[in-house]
């Protein structure tokens, strides 16, 4: 693979992966910054940023923006994520020095006008309220909440209504101020595109960002407890969640292949026993979220009120099983799974630039894919059991609920399961 990097000046790197056989090119900024690096009364901030972005520079408007990236046929947009924010394009392959102008000028020269604000300000009001009318997007929510206690962890990367309604521009600019150094960007690309003349555009274009420093994190502790909200829904939608590795812990891997065979597809345990056997559900799968010093496993599912409390018991009957044999058929069929998933994104130019860059952000390096394959390959069917009975025996889950739950039985009840 012609993974190449360059690092600027001002700590920015520069990666690209040159894809030759594709005619278009990905590429994007991605910055060590987001919702986990939020005060408690900016809860917010960093999605507000990313959507003023795209609302006008002193070089373009918010309309010349969208219509320059659509003329040349390309596609513009961003993402908040708890540890990063991203910028990011896709364009044919002989105007990615235009798309990567324009995303250089969102990201360092926002204007944030007062009037653009408030109209935005209205716009993710009525995000945060669709997304508490969703609730497959509500219980997760909630399951921070449940995981991780008084942490920014714990909080909605769209922020409250409350705070959202107040935040200032001065507030804004603090924020950004305070985060988007050099030292926490990588900008990336895969595609068709020589890495010499992107580097050379990208210090052109963002060479005068101060150098600044990486983020100063408040390491999380998982303190489980129970987070529910009743809504007159046909469904209770439920999470149980469990402290796990972090993306920089060894046992990563394991993990990987823990929730796989726990739930990661119609082969796995949860969707057999749930799902087939039974009936109980329509949706259950198995998730890890890791971040740079915790991480979580759990499941999540939406069953019938009625439904709850069986739902409940068999969940947590089959996440104690893996605790207790897990099969070589089972891992290798995992592994498979793990590993056509990353050599799959070799095969989209937006996956790959997006996969370098937070690798990089991770790591420090770009690992070769061989390099995690073999990883994944080393994982006994021993070290998932007993990567399952220290997460799950003996621990309490968090647990979060939506929908009609009255008849739910308590957490205490619940968390007997496994303490």
């Amino acid at each position: 693979m012609s993974v190449e990097i360059t690092r600027l000046n001002n700590g920015i790197h520069v990666i690209t992966h040159h894809m030759p056989h594709l005619e278009t090119a990905a590429l994007g900024i991605w910055v060590k910054a987001g919702a986990r690096d939020e005060r408690a009364e900016e809860n917010g901030i960093a999605h507000f940023l990313e959507h003023m972005a795209f609302k006008g520079t002193p070089k373009r408007s918010a309309r010349a923006i969208a219509e320059e990236i659509e003329s040349a046929g390309g596609e513009i947009n961003a993402a908040t994520g708890m540890e990063t924010t991203t910028y990011y394009a896709r364009v044919l392959k002989q105007d990615w020095a235009l798309a990567l102008d324009i995303l250089a000028d969102i990201f360092t020269a926002p204007e944030l006008d007062e009037e653009e604000l408030e109209r935005e300000r209205d716009v993710i009001l009525q995000e945060i309220a669709a997304a508490h009318d969703q609730p497959d997007d509500l219980v997760f929510d909630l399951a921070q909440a449940a995981s991780f206690g008084g942490h920014p962890l714990a909080r909605s990367i769209l922020g409250t209504q409350e705070l959202v309604g107040g935040v200032t521009r001065q507030q804004i600019l603090d924020w950004r101020n305070r985060n988007y150094w050099g030292a926490r960007i990588v900008v990336a690309a895969a595609g068709h595109i020589d890495h010499k003349a992107f580097a050379a555009e990208a210090e052109r274009l963002l060479g005068h960002i101060e150098q600044g420093v990486d983020p100063q994190r408040e390491t999380p502790s998982f303190l489980p407890t129970c987070c529910t909200a009743e809504k007159p829904l046909d469904q209770a939608h439920i999470v149980l969640s469990f402290e796990a590795p972090s993306y920089r812990d060894p046992d990563i891997y394991v993990l990987q292949v823990l929730s796989n065979i726990l739930g990661g597809g119609m082969s796995s345990r949860l969707f057999q026993e749930v799902r087939e056997k039974r009936g109980l559900c329509y949706s259950v799968f198995s998730f890890g979220s890791a971040y740079e010093d915790a991480g979580q496993v759990g499941v999540y599912a939406a069953t019938s009120p009625e439904h709850a409390n069986e739902l409940l018991d068999l969940t947590s009957e089959v996440m104690l099983s893996v605790a207790q044999e897990v099969t070589e058929a089972e891992v290798a069929r995992a592994k498979a799974q793990l590993k056509a998933s990353l050599v799959m994104n070799l095969e989209s130019a937006s996956a790959r630039a997006d996969q370098i860059a937070r690798q990089f952000l991770a790591f420090g390096e770009v690992p070769a894919i061989a390099t995690l394959t073999a990883k994944i390959e080393a994982v006994t069917p021993e070290q998932v059991r007993a990567l399952a009975e220290r997460l799950f025996r003996h621990h309490k889950p968090a647990f979060s609920a939506v929908g009609h739950i009255g008849d739910m039985a308590g957490y205490d009840t619940i968390a007997r399961h496994f303490a």
